[in-house]
């Protein structure tokens, strides 16, 4: 007798159940049947992501540091200076602005909505300590990359301590 695919499955059924410790008795797969085609609803799709505007965006960052400075970079296209917010306190960097531009009020339908518009923020604890007076930050925004330079904190050398 020709063995056919579903022998084949049903098998490798058999092995896995006494590999994995399965009871339960392994039935052959069914024929192919006709499956029935879900017919496309006229009714618009509730999106899942309706309540987006009820979480603020996340900037991404590349954090990286060299012998001296501490620096942060953000892709920051198509924001403006006065759109965005900088601040430190503790060593935690805060990063908050908005996004706009992305709304036209003769819109009817969108068809792919990829870029955020909105509010966004992004809180990082940074890595090394570093000085938060203003003499010893830099920002600047160009090219649509926003890059945050701190000066570190100088670390003392470890104290050798007597032992008496």
């Amino acid at each position: 007798m020709a063995r056919t695919n579903s022998d084949d499955l049903l098998m490798e059924d058999d092995l896995a159940a006494a590999f994995l410790g399965g009871d339960e008795e392994v039935v052959a797969p069914k024929e192919a049947e006709e499956e029935e085609v879900p017919q496309e609803s006229s009714e618009p799709v509730e999106d899942e992501w309706e309540n987006a505007d009820d979480f603020p965006g996340q900037l991404a960052v590349d954090v990286y540091e060299t012998a001296d400075k501490l620096v942060v970079k953000a892709r920051t296209a198509g924001i403006s200076k006065s759109d965005l917010d900088v601040s430190i306190s503790d060593n935690i960097l805060t990063i908050s602005g908005v996004l706009s531009g992305g709304e036209d009020e003769q819109t009817t339908r969108w068809h792919i909505q990829e870029c955020y518009w909105g509010e966004f923020s992004r809180t990082i604890a940074l890595p090394v300590q570093v000085r938060e007076d203003e003499n010893s930050v830099k920002a600047e925004l160009k090219d649509g990359v926003l890059t945050i330079t701190f000066e570190k904190e100088k670390a003392e050398a470890p104290k050798k301590i007597a032992i008496q």
